[in-house]
């Protein structure tokens, strides 16, 4: 297994799945999205895994304003604006290998053991 998260240090759900992979000694590697984003690729990958970027938008962000512009900009500028803007992703976003999940989902994670 080869456990990647993405999220930040404050997000609570992401501190949750940390303690999930750790309480079963499980490896991974954490990613703060505040320090460094994701590549372009990575992006793309995982907005692939989950059934496109829609399911990656949090809807509760903080950056409100730019949830808004998300909201008003053309379907075909919307992913680009996702991608520079990654702290309205919803966290965290755990991959192993092509699989992905969006938010706290221990049920799936169990799968992969």
């Amino acid at each position: 297994m080869n456990i990647q998260i993405f999220g930040t240090t404050k997000c609570f759900d992401t501190k949750k799945a940390q303690r999930y992979f750790k309480e079963r000694g499980i490896r991974f590697q954490m990613i703060d999205l505040k320090e460094k984003g994701m590549s372009r690729g990575e992006f793309d990958n995982v907005a692939r895994a989950v059934g496109g970027w829609q399911n990656l938008v949090n809807p509760a962000a903080k950056d409100k304003q730019t949830l808004a512009l998300l909201d008003a900009l053309i379907d075909w500028q919307k992913e680009d604006k996702l991608f520079e803007n990654q702290q309205l992703l919803k966290t965290p976003i755990v991959r192993n290998g092509r699989q992905t999940t969006v938010g706290y989902q221990p049920e799936v994670w169990a799968k992969w053991e």
